[in-house]
């Protein structure tokens, strides 16, 4: 038997390629669509099926582009939230190739359709060789439940408990686990940091198998997880199998100086540098979101026809850079800056800066500053620097105002998050918005914490969930 798992970094997701006698499955491809092509031929096999545990939300699917390329079948379950598929399995419905046997398990939950497949091999035909979760069960977690309706968040967490107990955990604990999804993922918390388990392993720490039923739905309520706008474009575009790539990276315009800074007001400039070098000069207007940040905060910040164009750290970025919003949707890049931001300063064109502090500088002078906390809501559980407000990064464009006492243009804003990326996202955004007194605190609450600086823990915390209509241009 060929297995074979493939990983697309920045939004943790987990393909798969099975395959026996000739004949493969595909397991929940993402939009490029390449790779597992090139796996296939170089295994010499013929991709048969392509398997969808559920619609997907992080990403578009490539099983329409797969399908079409290779002539394989789609198949997923016949709950109508799939909107597709030539193969629709039900409940304990089986599927056989190359002399495996995939068997559909209805465990929904993370969302109503979601499907898991265990998957027997020959030499143990009653006992299950591994089972692909989708989201329902990832390594060490689950995915969040509260994606159809958050006001259901409870009744979804228990409806996923009930199947991941009454579905999964009769297939043994030597059931090998295949997630979607890995660490980072933004489709659940806590995920562990490491790609191997068993069903038996995850029965002894995972909190599905450790909480009784009403404490793992009143776990799941407290999650309060970031819900991107770009979500709802996943499920528009996977209920139909997905899409094919708009362009190519080797497609995209190599813009100079001059003719970059004439175009780059159709639309956003997105800097992949680092916080350190955005904060020491960068394009007027422009948005900091770190390379490894794209695949998330890319959909945050524009909507997939949003002209986009790219300032990266080196050329060979491109590549991943294209794709990494490709993959979310956002399929307006127009062009990159050629030579990059030092392309930029020799040309002597306009330059901005902002402002960066340390831990120490902060708190000596803390009682001059407003404090600004971008981090997700749980993560203020641990600790926040006295009287710091907080919103996430994610709804600063759009929820300004929700952010009280209103910030004042006229006082210094320290903006925090983990360790600074998106922090510098932030900063970016308030300067957008007119605020040039504006520093990210460098190294974030991870250096607070480790020079032992005073931190508040409050139990009741306001949170920060405001509707998201879509990401603004």
């Amino acid at each position: 038997m060929f297995f074979q798992r493939i990983k697309t970094p920045g939004i943790a997701h987990n393909a798969y390629v099975i395959g026996r006698r000739g004949e493969a499955a595909v397991i929940d491809p993402r939009r490029d669509v390449e790779e597992y092509l090139g796996i296939a031929r170089q295994q010499g096999l013929t991709i048969k099926y392509i398997i969808e545990t559920h619609r997907q939300e992080d990403f578009v699917l490539g099983s329409s582009e797969l399908a079409r390329i290779t002539g394989a079948k789609i198949v997923n379950g016949a709950h109508e939230g799939f909107g597709h598929g030539d193969i629709r399995l039900k409940d304990g419905e089986e599927l056989s190739f190359g002399g495996l046997r995939l068997c559909a398990l209805y465990t929904p939950g993370h969302t109503p359709e979601s499907m898991a497949y265990a998957l027997f091999i020959p030499d143990s035909p009653e006992r299950a060789w591994g089972v692909f979760t989708g989201d329902a069960l990832f390594i060490g977690e689950t995915g969040r439940t509260d994606l159809p309706d958050p006001g259901k968040t409870s009744e979804n967490a228990g409806r996923l408990y009930d199947a991941v107990h009454e579905k999964l955990l009769p297939l043994g604990d030597q059931a090998l686990l295949y997630p979607a999804h890995g660490s980072g993922t933004v489709c659940g918390g806590n995920v562990a940091d490491r790609d191997e388990s068993t069903l038996g392993l995850e029965r002894l720490y995972n909190p599905v198998f450790t909480k009784t039923r009403e404490e793992f739905m009143a776990a799941k309520v407290k999650e309060r997880l970031p819900r991107p706008p770009y979500f709802a474009v996943m499920e528009k575009l996977n209920a139909a199998g997905g899409i094919a790539l708009a362009r190519r990276p080797e497609e995209i315009r190599v813009l100079q100086p001059e003719v970059f800074a004439s175009e780059m007001g159709r639309g956003i400039v997105i800097d992949t540098r680092g916080p350190e070098a955005f904060a020491g000069g960068h394009v007027p207007n422009a948005l900091s979101i770190w390379a490894a940040g794209l695949p998330v905060f890319g959909g945050w910040v524009a909507r997939p026809d949003t002209p986009v164009y790219l300032l990266l750290e080196n050329p060979g970025a491109l590549d991943e850079a294209v794709l990494a919003l490709a993959r979310i949707g956002v399929d307006g890049v127009q062009g990159i800056l050629a030579g990059g931001f030092e392309a930029w300063r020799d040309a002597g064109l306009p330059i901005e800066t902002s402002g960066t502090v340390t831990p120490r500088e902060l708190e000596a002078r803390l009682d001059q500053f407003r404090v600004l906390d971008v981090r997700e809501d749980s993560e203020l559980e641990d600790g926040h620097i006295a009287n710091a407000s907080h919103l996430y990064v994610g709804y600063l464009d759009r929820h300004l105002d929700k952010i009280s006492p209103p910030l004042e243009k006229s006082r210094p804003i320290a903006v925090t998050c983990s360790v600074g990326h998106r922090a510098s996202l932030a900063v970016s955004i308030l300067r957008r918005h007119g605020f040039q007194r504006v520093e990210n605190l460098l190294g974030g609450m991870t250096a607070w914490s480790a020079l032992g600086l005073s931190r508040e823990k409050t139990s009741d915390y306001p949170v920060s969930t405001p509707e998201v209509e879509g990401p603004r241009a």
